[in-house]
């Protein structure tokens, strides 16, 4: 399939879309003007959109006459706290000249690891859309503390797709696409990219120590393996480029389109385990089991485990090890570690005279558990 193949098929799929705006495209307020207008085309044409948007910290700075992005969390929280407001009347006041409203929600990872809350978000962000209003969705950076947070909102962008199963992610920048480098100088945009190897990892050059901004190409890349494992689409074009989103509708060439592996997406419930929950535990298990698992698609059952460590109940996230320690899956545990550590290596029919209760014959079943690869 030649690159305008790849561009046709990924347009031709889509019925919603996740855009992100980065923090130095909103330097310019007037840009929200223009984002809006393209935004509004693509809903008079059908489509659902959804807007990722970075620019709270760097419009709390300009209001303040701030140079440089402060080391302080407490500062960047504060900054935060004052551009969101201006930020969302800015695209309100925008978007009421196209006659249409928008809504605002922030988010923190905690919050999207637990699965009721993680559905209440979904639910929430599909009746707003339902009721033909554009969510506009950002980091809770005023309370989340560096270990709950997302990292950047290329991220932030690439998970709100793969909980809402947008298909495609947007990330609209200041650079035309992924460029090849030779002899320490860009050469040639990438057009399409097929697979994330180390050799794109290594094109990548972050911005990590931007005045205004985080992120930069390396967490592009990082969302783009994200949404690729996940059966979806992320294209990463230049928001100064006029219309730009009608050209990237219109499938021409512009940008770096990343394709997935497959076809097939992947089920929510694995997306919810593969991207956002966090493993309390280990279950290292033998070859047999490791092959049953990956290979045959089955359940994980007691006799194929060996030892087990952390400290989760039942219903949480673990990690399963094969025999050379590698992680080949996660899965939600139907066992506290006390109670697998007692039947690790029995077969299942012995488990309830072990444990003196009736439990599940799987220790993990195969509609709770995600091959990681």
């Amino acid at each position: 399939m030649n690159s305008i193949e790849h561009r046709k098929k990924a347009i031709s799929e889509i019925k919603m879309v996740v855009i992100k705006i980065g923090t130095r495209l909103l330097t310019d307020i007037s840009k929200i003007d223009y984002l809006m207008a393209e935004i509004n085309k693509l809903r008079l044409k059908g489509f659902k959109v959804i807007l990722v948007s970075s620019g709270a910290v760097g419009i709390g700075m300009k209001t303040l006459n701030l140079a440089k992005r402060p080391p302080q969390l407490s500062k960047k929280q504060a900054l935060a706290a004052i551009g969101q407001c201006r930020l969302i009347t800015l695209y309100e006041q925008a978007a009421e000249k196209y006659g249409f409203h928008v809504a605002q929600l922030l988010l923190t990872m905690s919050g999207l690891r637990n699965r009721e809350r993680h559905l209440n978000t979904l639910n929430c962000i599909n009746t707003l859309l339902d009721m033909d209003i554009l969510p506009i969705i950002n980091e809770n950076d005023s309370v989340s503390v560096e270990e709950l947070t997302f990292g950047d909102n290329d991220t932030l962008a690439t998970l709100v797709a793969m909980m809402t199963k947008s298909k495609i992610t947007i990330i609209l920048t200041t650079v035309d696409g992924l460029y090849d480098i030779e002899k320490g100088g860009f050469t040639n945009r990438l057009s399409i990219v097929e697979g994330i190897t180390k050799t794109i990892k290594d094109l990548a050059l972050g911005t990590d120590d931007s005045e205004t901004s985080i992120g930069g190409m390396a967490s592009k890349i990082k969302a783009a393996e994200i949404a690729t494992k996940a059966g979806d689409y992320l294209w990463i074009a230049n928001g100064t480029n006029p219309n730009i989103l009608e050209k990237i509708f219109n499938a021409e060439d512009v940008g770096t389109l990343f394709t997935p592996k497959k076809d097939k997406q992947m089920p929510s419930k694995k997306r919810w385990l593969s991207f956002f929950t966090q493993s309390q535990g280990k279950i290292f298990i033998d070859q047999g089991a490791a092959n049953a698992v990956i290979n045959n698609g089955r359940s994980l059952l007691p006799s194929g485990i060996t030892s087990v460590s952390g400290s989760f109940k039942r219903g949480n996230t673990v990690e399963l090890l094969n025999s050379n320690n590698n992680v080949i899956a996660k899965g939600l545990s139907n066992y506290s570690v006390t109670d697998l550590s007692n039947i690790a290596g029995l077969k299942s029919k012995d488990i309830n005279k072990k444990l003196g209760y009736y439990g599940d014959e799987e220790v993990i079943h195969r509609d709770n558990l995600v091959i990681v690869k």
